[in-house]
């Protein structure tokens, strides 16, 4: 066996793109996306304002949100059209609307519609964002509240706050105390990105194979045999990879990590035989690699799309549900979930990688699938 590990390494060492698929490009790929998103915490988003009112209160008001660390007011325009053409151009993340009778309707203690509107397609940006306006907007609602109980003369600073005030909140985001958006996207795009690793990896293993025809004399010696002694040879690559990155985020960056890193490996060996299985399906079913991996990039390009990080699995229609249940990454991401975040008990994470247990099925699919398919080659 060892013998057979030395001269599969070898031949990967001559085939210098399977080499670089599946070890320097992948870990540059990854520190790629670390970076794009090493900032963490998004800092003076650009919004816009269109104030109708242009008084001394509206532009109180803009002062407050330029205030937030979270945004930074960098235009004015005259009308919605003007803010709606920024917006579209993305050269602002949002703009908000402070009506013609601001001042009128809160002399008159009724509340003034204030509107922003920001591109819902930009998830994260948008809840960030809403939640700022929403602080700022409080923030001076409890200002001009407290200024009027104090302008009636029958109140203290204190008590006039505490009326303009009634309930404090404090929200703890759990799990991410300091609201590092990093903390949670780069943890689920690079393990999407090591899923498509395995998968294109296996790939152009077997397409390695086929080129020197060993894959011609697995039919005889044993296909199934064979191709299992092969793909073991990666197995260490891949899961050294899905190493590295546990240890860069939770021990080298320092995230929070709760559970079992021994579950997770074992949750990342399951991960990445499953990805495999899927690699050979895709390679057997057209016996040419440049067909299979446009498969293989269908297949796996959703894959944190449909995660359910940055969006619910709950509001995902039928198909996108369906799709994520045949992605092995989904799987594997909820048991880093659990480990990570909640320190759910060992045997509760592993029961959520049990659905992969499906993935064997490929095996019968390979079996009845790769011999037919080398017997037409050779034909």
């Amino acid at each position: 066996m060892l013998s057979f590990v030395a001269d599969e390494w070898q031949r990967l060492w001559r085939d210098k793109w399977l080499l670089a698929s599946i070890t320097w490009l992948p870990i540059l790929v990854a520190i790629s996306v670390w970076w794009i998103f090493s900032q963490g915490i998004a800092r003076s988003l650009p919004i816009a304002i269109v104030d109708h009112q242009q008084s001394i209160i509206s532009q109180q008001l803009v002062r407050y949100l330029d205030a937030s660390d979270t945004m930074q007011v960098s235009a004015h325009f005259q009308d919605e059209h003007q803010a709606k053409r920024a917006l579209s151009g993305s050269d602002i993340y949002a703009y908000v609307v402070i009506p013609r009778d601001f001042d009128r309707d809160i002399y008159l203690s009724n509340p003034p519609q204030i509107s922003v509107f920001y591109n819902s397609q930009y998830i994260l940006v948008g809840k960030l964002i809403n939640s700022a306006v929403l602080r700022s907007i409080g923030t001076f609602d409890a200002q001009i509240e407290t200024i009027k109980k104090l302008a009636a003369g029958d109140a203290t600073f204190k008590s006039a706050l505490g009326q303009a005030v009634n309930v404090r909140t404090q929200i703890t985001p759990l799990f991410n105390l300091n609201s590092n958006y990093a903390q949670f996207l780069v943890s689920a795009i690079v393990p999407a990105i090591w899923q498509i690793v395995i998968v294109v990896g296996t790939i152009l293993t077997l397409a390695m194979h086929k080129r020197t025809g060993l894959i011609e004399r697995w039919v005889q010696d044993g296909l199934m045999t064979n191709l299992a002694k092969t793909l073991a040879c990666y197995i260490p690559i891949y899961l050294a990879l899905g190493v590295g990155f546990l240890v860069w985020f939770y021990a080298w960056l320092q995230w929070p990590m709760q559970g079992s890193y021994l579950v997770l490996l074992l949750a990342q060996l399951v991960t990445i035989v499953a990805c495999m299985l899927v690699g050979c399906v895709f390679f057997f079913i057209t016996y040419d690699a440049a067909r299979a991996l446009s498969f293989a990039g269908a297949f796996t390009a959703p894959g944190f799309a449909f995660m359910g990080i940055t969006f619910p699995v709950t509001d995902m229609n039928f198909l996108a549900q369906f799709w994520r249940g045949l992605l092995p990454i989904s799987h594997y991401i909820e048991a880093q979930v659990s480990q990570v975040s909640y320190a759910v008990p060992n045997v509760q994470t592993l029961a959520i990688l049990t659905p992969m247990l499906g993935y064997l099925l490929l095996t019968l699919v390979i079996v009845k699938l790769a011999p037919m398919k080398i017997r037409e080659a050779n034909l």
